[in-house]
């Protein structure tokens, strides 16, 4: 299921992704004969193809490739599919010298499959221009793919089926869009994404780093990113408050057979750091907080007059990734998690979930997030018991309660099937930035096994134990990857109440720097984040300066100034200046501070 709100025909561009990657491999069969074929999917802005060329190939050859592609593309080819038995598609890819299909399809007949099919292009006399080992889903003629919205984009070294002891391919990714409009704004969206990546962004504004030292993945939070870690964790625990979360903290580490009774182990093992041996026991440095919150739950018998139970804690945790899929603050090994589990009844958990959604959506409104949408992540029936709790019956039910809640949130969502927690359905909130890159910031989980793996119970109203459902839920994510995504989203200029330092002083010269010590310890009276530019550099440089660190305001502070009792404010967003007086400033930008305000598009400040 797909809301209208997202209704945005993707499978027709999936159609187009799909059948350019064909057109793709076919010119590069016209251009280099001698290439052998692997695979070629689609991916979410566009597509590729994997090759073994005789020969290197460089960026050099993409034009002639583009050229060769758009040649066929104009040809108006169609599709037709033959079904073949395995035995006979094994012969047939023997005879193109195609062995990467062979090995494919031997193995699928390994699986147990019996029958594959091969999609012809056909021109229009009926002859076959190209085949591809393919499952299907293609556009009916090739003239239906935009022949000025794709482009050949970068090359790549891909492991055939990813073994590392196995042939290096080289792989060309496409960048394919319904129009020559939508590639334009995808192209302009990555060149923003150069400038402001937040890996580029955190180093200049000295936000975080990293150190071979400390290890891969493991981010270091710098003063400035510090304190935008610490303006987060605030809000969240404002609006917790507010919304009846409890606070608690548990430890970074745990005996290992926490883990098997929750049933993380045989699930999530690969994930997880390798244990310690410590008093004959096996301990993990945790890669979640849910197992050790329903700990907290057990350490007294519960009533349904306390329900619902709403355990909050940003819990530092830690988790394995393989060194290549590390990537800045967005995939890390170090986590510092906006957790939460919340211990209710069946009856409950609609409303509950509304609730967090309304809170995901109050934080967006907050950061001027607009560009959103919800993944409702569900079981794949074939997975029970392996990757999935094997209740069919709880799969059903818990599914519908989320999406019946989802629905009326009024949110945008998507369903994927295959991607839900081994424990119960989930939501992953996506959102954009402003420079148009998609991550998942947060999750909405709902769960009906572990409360029952660990024996967790409450008085009902009739007097029996019950097993209380649960919800884990993280509205704002990490604070590494959500600082990252700000980062990017706001292009390092941060709202004031965000801003690692809200206002600079520049006393022009020598004789101004007692007032702005004055000025700086008035506002630091008042929790406001203030720096003195010293005199001892040209004023010129040092505007220069707080507008590169992007630090909302700068006071100028001359002779005028200290007669008058004001501060020449300016605006590094807007770059305008106006004259104001020094209490004027500090009330106006501590009722700004204390709103959390963003005023105008995002970035902009005003007095």
């Amino acid at each position: 299921m797909k809301s209208t709100a997202l209704a945005h025909e993707p499978d027709q561009l999936y159609k187009v992704r799909h059948s350019l990657s064909h057109v793709l491999a076919q010119a590069v069969l016209r251009l280099y004969p001698e290439t052998k074929i692997s695979i070629g999917p689609p991916i979410d802005n566009g597509c590729y193809y994997d090759f073994l060329f005789k020969e290197p190939i460089s960026v050099e050859d993409f034009s002639g490739i583009e050229k060769e592609m758009r040649k066929i593309i104009n040809q108006a080819h169609t599709f037709a599919v033959d079904h073949l038995p395995v035995d006979e598609a094994i012969k047939f890819w023997k005879a193109k010298k195609q062995p990467f299909k062979v090995e494919l399809i031997e193995d699928l007949k390994k699986a147990g499959e019996t029958e594959v099919t091969n999609y012809r292009n056909v021109d229009a006399k009926g002859e076959e221009t190209f085949v591809d080992l393919c499952k299907g889903g293609h556009v009916e003629n090739l003239k239906e793919i935009p022949a000025d919205a794709f482009k050949i984009m970068s090359l790549a070294g891909a492991y055939f089926r990813g073994d590392e002891k196995r042939e290096q391919l080289t792989r060309i990714y496409v960048a394919a869009f319904s129009s020559k409009e939508a590639l334009k704004t995808y192209l302009h969206h990555l060149e923003e994404s150069k400038k402001y990546d937040h890996r580029k962004l955190g180093k200049e504004l000295e936000i975080f780093t990293f150190s071979d030292e400390v290890g891969p993945g493991l981010p270091l939070w710098l003063p400035n990113g510090t304190i935008i870690c610490e303006e987060l964790e605030k809000l969240a625990k404002e609006r917790e408050s507010a919304y009846g979360y409890q606070r608690v903290a548990t430890p970074h580490l745990t005996k290992g057979k926490l883990y098997e009774k929750s049933g993380h182990l045989p699930y999530y093992k690969d994930s997880m750091f390798p244990p310690m041996e410590m008093d004959n026991e096996a301990y993990y440095v945790k890669p979640m907080n849910c197992p050790h919150h329903h700990v907290l739950y057990q350490s007294r018998p519960r009533s349904y007059r306390e329900f619902p139970i709403r355990f909050a804690e940003y819990g530092h945790c830690y988790r394995y990734e393989d060194s290549g899929a590390l990537f800045g603050l967005m995939r890390v090994r170090s986590l510092t998690m906006n957790d939460a589990h919340i211990y209710c009844t069946e009856e409950q958990v609609k409303e509950e979930f509304l609730a967090v959604m309304k809170l995901h959506k109050e934080y967006y409104d907050l950061l001027g997030i607009k560009d959103y949408f919800m993944r409702l992540a569900l079981h794949d029936e074939n997975g029970l018991g392996k990757k999935y709790v094997n209740e069919p019956e709880l799969w059903k039910k818990t599914s519908a309660i989320v999406r019946e809640a989802m629905v009326e949130s009024g949110i945008p969502f998507e369903e994927a099937e295959g991607e839900g927690a081994f424990y119960g359905p989930k939501i992953d909130f996506q959102i954009r930035s402003v420079i148009g890159r998609e991550f998942t910031s947060s999750t909405n989980q709902l769960d009906f096994a572990q409360p029952r793996r660990f024996g967790l119970e409450y008085i009902a109203e009739d007097g029996t134990s019950k097993t209380p459902f649960c919800i884990h839920r993280a509205p704002l994510g990490t604070h590494e990857r959500f600082v990252g995504f700000l980062i990017e989203h706001f292009k390092g200029m941060f709202p004031l109440w965000l801003a690692p330092v809200q206002v600079a002083l520049l006393p022009v010269a020598e004789p101004h720097e007692e007032y702005a010590a004055k000025v700086r310890d008035e506002l630091r009276k008042n929790g406001i984040r203030v720096q003195i530019f010293s005199s001892q550099e040209s004023l010129g440089k040092r505007i220069r300066e707080g507008e590169k660190c992007k630090i909302p305001y700068l006071g100028v502070i001359g002779d005028e100034e200290v007669k008058m009792g004001t501060i020449a404010v300016r605006n590094v967003s807007t770059k305008t200046q106006v004259s104001a007086g020094s209490d004027e400033f500090q009330k106006k930008i501590s009722e700004d501070i204390l709103m959390r305000s963003i005023t105008g598009s995002i970035g902009q400040y005003y007095l």
